[in-house]
């Protein structure tokens, strides 16, 4: 009977024979208490607030399931990158991470026996380390910018990690490198694949390539949509990709990759819920298992970058169901051709344009250079515009909203992407200040007002911010209360401001029930009649809108304007 560890390093082969389905991460041994993890996360702990060895504020809620990055304009540890040399120095590992490796080795040893695979771990990759230094928009709007700095600081960051990975290997001689580093959300990459490459491919190519020259698994954890670059990762030398989530159609890419790199995850979060009954449970994992399991190179786990599920009475149920699976007798994946493809939004992510090619007319011409995140060019036309006898407003609706709307509709068909979207945004602050002062009263007046923020317990921030760039580009006006907001200060605001819809995000299973207590508290309040809920994020489903009693669901922030302005409207 082959171990855990024999059948993982099976799914490694292109033509290997697996005995079963492994469950999870049983075959994994990850070790996070090596001298490098030791030091770079000092002082971090639940309820505490510390500053990393990078100058990074690291903010840990009380009732937040993990730490996460508090980037403000005051505690940026990269303010300028044009300077980045002056901010941003990376920890001195050698100096600090010399002693205590060969009890950590030993200790591991004899945790993983010759069942389990060591797996040495690596969190903050390449990207996540960029966001964490400078935050998230100026990283993907720095791309755009200043490429040749961004260049330089990502070579930077590279080679500390290949420092990291080489003392991790020398101390644990671990099997395995598990590294993380995410590069999309739930349904697309966070750039154009392009842009990817041209930034991230070969710096990975680096990281991946030393790993595997010193005989070691190299596994890469993002729960992202990749598909437009899984063929990229597979030739950097990833074998295992763990995070999958089923919204990158996981047996098409089996067909695709051919055993090239195995898979590993399939059971997202939707079923990671305290209400989650066991029949809900084992029906989500056996239509993974039966959908993906006969395609091979495949392993069944929860999507997030470590062992076990958030609520405790999940995991277990998904241990027993792939025991069931493995109960029974499975005829091997016939290697047929697969069928046809239905015509997906997201094909269109592998170069199309978010705009069509230059027509005559300058709102036409506002509209397009705010698309393509022209500032310059923006306000040049503003200008051009007033001069020719174009009314302000005229400028703001007809030019710049209709740019604005036309980018979400990209964004959601994915011909758009988030780095896009912020360079919009920017152009429409800067062309909005140069028109206000001609803009005559009742014009400037916004078309509604909305109250956003991610709710108590997450501090996640990025599709809010998204959310927010899309409302006030169609013309409202948004009070943003940031991340970790309570329903009371959700009711409050839209009570004193006078909001017509509270807009609640989420990123986290776990803190998914808050929206549920800002619908509660608003009835409460009396203000339920007068005032619309929306909720989004990436474990928020249409059914759960309809339980909980909120007005409307979307799925991104391109519709998340449209329908905030019909709801206001219809009002």
């Amino acid at each position: 009977m082959q171990s855990p560890k024999e059948i993982f390093l099976e799914l490694l082969k292109k033509d290997g024979k697996p005995e079963r389905q492994l469950k999870q991460y049983e075959a994994l041994h990850v070790v996070l208490n090596d001298p490098v993890n030791n030091y770079l996360r000092e002082g971090r702990g639940r309820g505490r607030t510390n500053v990393d060895r990078w100058g990074v504020t690291i903010m840990w809620p009380e009732d937040a399931p993990g730490p996460m990055p508090h980037i403000t304009p005051e505690t940026k540890a990269c303010p300028d990158i044009t300077h980045w040399r002056e901010y941003v120095h990376a920890p001195d590992l050698a100096a600090n991470c010399s002693q205590g490796w060969e009890s950590c080795a030993e200790a591991a040893r004899k945790a993983a026996g010759d069942s389990r695979i060591i797996a040495g771990f690596m969190g903050t990759g390449i990207f996540e380390q960029c966001h964490y230094l400078m935050g998230f928009e100026d990283t993907l709007t720095n791309l755009y910018e200043h490429p040749e700095q961004m260049h330089q600081l990502i070579d930077y960051i590279t080679d500390y990690r290949i420092q990291f990975v080489k003392l991790l290997i020398d101390g644990l001689a671990p099997d395995m490198i598990f590294s993380h580093d995410d590069w999309g959300a739930k349904d697309s990459l966070f750039m154009k694949p392009e842009m990817w490459r041209e930034f991230f491919k070969e710096p990975y190519r680096r990281f991946y390539g030393y790993i595997r020259s010193r005989g070691v698994i190299a596994l890469h954890h993002a729960d992202s949509y990749l598909v437009p670059i899984v063929e990229d990762m597979a030739e950097i030398g990833i074998q295992v990709w763990q995070g999958v989530l089923p919204d990158n159609d996981i047996p098409t890419l089996q067909r695709q990759l051919k055993g090239r790199m195995t898979l590993m995850g399939g059971i997202g979060a939707a079923i990671d819920r305290q209400d989650a009954t066991e029949e809900e449970i084992r029906g989500y994992v056996s239509r993974t298992l039966k959908a993906c399991c006969p395609g091979g190179h495949f392993i069944p786990s929860i999507t997030y970058g470590l062992a076990g599920t958030v609520y405790p009475h999940v995991d277990p149920i998904i241990d027993d169901e792939i025991d069931k699976y493995n109960s029974v007798l499975h005829m091997p994946a016939v290697d047929c051709p697969p069928p046809p493809r239905r015509k997906l939004v997201r094909e269109a992510q592998s170069g199309r344009k978010a705009v069509d090619t230059e027509e005559d007319g300058l709102l036409s011409r506002l509209s397009q250079a705010l698309c393509r995140g022209q500032r310059k060019k923006v306000l040049e036309l503003c200008a051009q515009g007033l001069d020719q006898g174009f009314e302000a407003r005229q400028l703001l609706n007809e030019g710049l909203v209709a740019g604005m709307t036309r980018l979400g509709d990209d964004f959601t068909a994915g011909r758009a992407f988030v780095p896009e979207m912020l360079m919009a945004a920017r152009c429409m602050a800067a062309a909005t200040e140069l028109l206000k002062p001609r803009l005559v009263e009742g014009s400037a007046r916004a078309a509604g007002r909305v109250v956003l923020g991610t709710v108590r317990g997450d501090m996640h921030d990025i599709g809010k911010n998204l959310v927010k760039i899309m409302m006030e580009g169609s013309g409202l006006e948004v009070i943003d209360l940031g991340v970790d907001v309570s329903p009371d200060d959700f009711v409050q605001t839209a009570i004193d401001k006078n909001c017509g819809i509270i807009a609640c995000s989420s990123l986290l299973t776990t803190t998914m029930a808050e929206m549920r207590r800002v619908v509660k508290l608003a009835e409460e309040k009396g203000v339920r009649d007068k005032v619309k809920i929306m909720v989004g994020g990436a474990p928020i489903t249409q059914s759960f809108c309809d339980e909980i009693g909120a007005d409307a669901y979307t799925a991104d922030a391109g519709q998340a304007a449209k329908v905030a302005v019909s709801l206001l409207e219809s009002a």
